[in-house]
């Protein structure tokens, strides 16, 4: 497996170069980039910003693993609005496009929501109604997946949709295409649930994984914390993950920096997932 960092994991005032000079001197094999609404990589960006950043990340020698968005948070496959409904299909649209020219092969994407607590006010939709729409854009989309050659990695998330490894497994299948599968977020699950039973039942409908931790004790957001300091059985993820056969990026996404050495982070992250994923010997 490889090993990737996401570059929400950073320090923000750095640049998308600043962040894949230090993922490269922390020993990282690849980084995930993200799409914003503004910014260095946005929605508005130009095909020749997108393969200035290719090139930049070619010329320092690291990979670029995935591209990540977190628009999907404001602009839901299953909003109530039509407007909105189709304001994410647009955004996905892009971000296909977008990490075709960059080369990266997975996206990651957000299925949509029936309920999310830690946004306030946001909207709470029946949650049939969250199914249909979302598998139909989804559906929708994977055409788009299909003529670029980029897989839509649907992720498990804090959203009250796609509760189960089952659910998620048949809802995958509904699309009925190899491009669309599992982003896997291993952290994610813990609040409720065991990674590596839905490594096993996800199976090679995984296209990429997140590793966070998280200790339920703490309980909500502040349960997230450094890598091998929560609940997740990292030894059994790996196992699982190595018995389907698993040998793609393992890309951590961490709560970005410290007060007073903001950039350390990433080389405590580096070090846990070497540990990680070598396993226990000395």
């Amino acid at each position: 497996m490889k090993k990737g960092i996401n570059i929400w994991s950073f320090n923000p005032q750095l640049s998308v170069l600043q962040c894949m000079e230090l993922a490269k001197r922390a020993n990282f094999d690849g980084i995930e980039l993200a799409l914003a609404e503004t910014g260095e990589l946005s929605l508005d960006s130009k095909e020749s910003e997108i393969v200035a950043i290719k090139k930049a990340a070619d010329d320092i020698g690291i990979e670029l693993s995935s591209l990540a968005s977190g628009l999907y948070w404001q602009y839901a496959f299953t909003s109530s609005d039509a407007k909105i409904r189709e304001k994410a299909i647009s955004i996905t649209t892009k971000q296909i496009e977008f990490a075709a020219i960059l080369g990266v092969d997975t996206i990651l994407v957000i299925p949509g929501a029936v309920g999310v607590d830690f946004i306030p006010g946001a909207e709470v939709v029946e949650y049939d109604t969250a199914y249909d729409y979302a598998l139909e854009a989804v559906t929708k989309l994977s055409k788009v997946a299909e003529a670029h050659r980029v897989n839509i990695g649907l992720e498990n998330v804090w959203n009250k949709f796609l509760l189960s490894p089952l659910e998620m497994r048949d809802f995958i299948d509904k699309t009925n295409s190899e491009y669309v599968g599992s982003y896997f977020d291993v952290g994610n699950v813990v609040v409720n649930g065991y990674p590596e039973h839905w490594i096993k039942i996800l199976g090679k409908r995984i296209k990429k994984v997140h590793f966070k931790d998280y200790r339920r004790q703490a309980g909500g957001l502040h349960g997230f914390v450094d890598l091998l300091a929560g609940d997740v059985n990292y030894p059994a993820v790996m196992e699982q993950l190595r018995s389907i056969g698993y040998s793609d990026y393992v890309i951590a996404e961490m709560i970005p920096g410290y007060t007073h050495y903001p950039n350390q982070i990433i080389y405590n992250v580096s070090g846990s997932m070497d540990r990680i994923i070598q396993g226990n010997e000395e």
